[in-house]
């Protein structure tokens, strides 16, 4: 099964467009996941007084509270499910648990909201409630990994589509285990404001701007000794984009044998080292493009692509845009 590119199925129209409706509305249920809740709050529903036209936020009951969450904690609702019809985007985090069927008023909400043009968003095991309306079906959508296989099997019409962080289907959206949920709602933060604004809200939050959403949930983790080395090794590819940078320099750097470096990046990465050096200097390049008027030469001088012609085939092969496109639609 292909893995989608999250931005090329992303409807060209909503690219880097606030919405017009920029409520965001948070379910909240007994037995509420914690973390994936906190996520919501997180980049949706803190002030941010330095941003224009920034989201409304709202958290809407799936029953009646106060709820219990992980952790001993208690939630209060601002509204229950009716409050869904003001909202421009909903968000669903984790399911109590995958073998439990969502409430059925929740699932006809859900249904309704997107059938006047809501957009659903689902965290982890969230994905579960998403199913259970039968909006899914026929599309792709992703979970964490421990839930593969009970959600093929109670939904064999959705294509799941395994190993990855996210994956953005225009109107329903669904992320993988936990940390992926902060990647998924800062690719919604890009998708709506655009890359820089989206950037400001990473540095808030302390994380990178962007990971894309067909990296793997999945990474081993390498020797100590050997884990420092590639880092090391990484590290420097990093603060020398502008270089010719081989596999084998790399392997070099790390004091490994090729295969063993090989071996050992996609392990920590999720990537073998050609392609998670091309996404380094892809997320480089949009970062120049964002922040600097450098011509587009320039940027793919600096970033390592050696032409413009080759920084344009990998903006069109990933974002379907050229670099100048890419420029005028995040300004």
């Amino acid at each position: 099964m292909g893995v989608p590119d999250i931005v090329k199925i992303m409807p060209k129209s909503r690219r880097n467009r606030a919405p017009a409706n920029r409520t965001v509305a948070v379910i909240a249920y007994d037995g509420l996941c914690t973390f994936e809740f906190g996520i919501a709050v997180e980049v949706f529903g803190l002030p941010r007084p330095e941003l224009d036209g920034w989201y409304s936020f709202l958290v809407c009951g799936a029953e009646t509270g106060p709820f219990r969450a992980t952790g001993g904690v208690r939630v209060s609702a601002d509204a229950g499910l009716d409050a869904l019809a003001e909202a421009g985007t909903i968000v669903v985090p984790g399911w109590r648990d995958y073998r439990e069927m969502p409430p059925a008023p929740l699932i006809e909400a859900l249904r309704t909201a997107h059938a006047r043009g809501a957009r659903l968003v689902s965290l982890c095991s969230g994905v579960f409630v998403l199913a259970a309306t039968g909006l899914l079906d026929g599309r792709t959508a992703t979970t964490h990994w421990r839930y593969f296989d009970a959600l093929a099997k109670a939904y064999p019409a959705i294509d799941i589509v395994p190993d990855v962080l996210y994956v953005d289907s225009g109107s329903l959206l669904t992320a993988a285990g936990s940390a992926a949920g902060i990647d998924l709602c800062l690719h919604i933060v890009r998708r709506d404001f655009g890359p820089r604004i989206a950037n400001l809200v990473a540095q808030r939050l302390v994380i990178p701007g962007h990971r894309e959403g067909d990296q793997a949930q999945r990474v081993g983790r390498p020797l100590p000794a050997e884990g420092a080395r590639l880092a090391k090794a990484l590290d420097w590819a990093r603060s020398h984009l502008d270089q010719a940078l081989s596999v084998d320099d790399l392997a070099g750097r790390a004091g490994m044998s090729r295969r063993n470096f090989v071996r050992r990046c996609r392990e920590a990465t999720g990537l073998p080292p050609a392609r998670w050096l091309a996404q380094v200097r892809l997320a480089r390049a949009r970062d120049l493009l964002d922040s600097t008027e450098l011509s587009v030469e320039q940027v793919a001088t600096d970033c390592g692509f050696g032409s413009a012609d080759t920084l344009r085939h990998h903006f069109r092969t990933r974002l379907q845009a050229s670099p100048s496109r890419y420029r005028l639609q995040s300004a």
